[in-house]
């Protein structure tokens, strides 16, 4: 079960905006009773050279919330929530597929073997700047399949749009035999760690008025 807010929660308040339009991120906070609008970060998501998985999530989570805070303004005052979601076969980045017969052979890569999630997490005060981030991770084991399987899942096109080409709150969880680690995480967005960053900065700017 994913994490929910409390009665007290300095969240029931505010209006968060989610720097993303994923809607695999808006369904988790909705389930975790966060109100929020959508403004989607156009930023470039390239790795820069030598660049590390986490390192590279960090870094496009920070930079899609600091862009949207940028146009959100000081008035009204505003949480922005970036997020940006790595899947890692050692130090090999596997994006989103071009197409489905690229989605195949990613896919081909990751059956039978373990490759890491990683999610960058940036929260973006959009009148002080304050920056508050996490980084999670978690590990992913695909059990082995045959190629006509493989097909048979990219046919429903449901990898086309996922980084790693596949969807484990989907018909893709049929190809994960372990997880380790956050499932929030592998989805796109870390709830807990998320709620936190947004209280912590709820508190303290409520601190900086008194």
């Amino acid at each position: 079960m994913l994490g929910t807010q409390s009665r007290l929660s300095p969240l029931d308040n505010e209006v968060i905006v989610l720097a993303s339009a994923s809607p695999r991120r808006s369904r988790l906070l909705t389930r975790a009773g966060v109100k929020y609008r959508v403004i989607p970060a156009n930023i470039r998501e390239e790795r820069l050279p030598g660049e590390q998985p986490e390192a590279l999530a960090a870094r496009l989570a920070r930079e899609k919330a600091r862009s949207v805070a940028q146009r959100v303004g000081i008035l009204p005052r505003r949480l922005v929530l970036g997020s940006d979601t790595v899947v890692a076969l050692a130090d090999e980045v596997f994006g989103k597929p071009d197409d489905p017969e690229h989605a195949v052979q990613l896919l081909r890569r990751l059956v039978g073997r373990t490759h890491r999630v990683i999610t960058g997490v940036a929260v973006v005060d959009s009148a002080s700047g304050t920056l508050r981030e996490a980084t999670v991770a978690a590990r992913v084991s695909m059990r082995p399949a045959s190629d006509a399987e493989i097909r048979a899942y990219v046919a429903t096109g449901e990898p086309l749009d996922k980084a790693g080409a596949y969807a484990i709150q989907g018909r893709g969880q049929r190809l994960v035999s372990k997880l380790e680690g956050s499932r929030s995480c592998v989805i796109g967005l870390p709830v807990e760690e998320a709620l936190a960053l947004l209280e912590e900065s709820i508190r303290d700017r409520t601190e900086e008025s008194r």
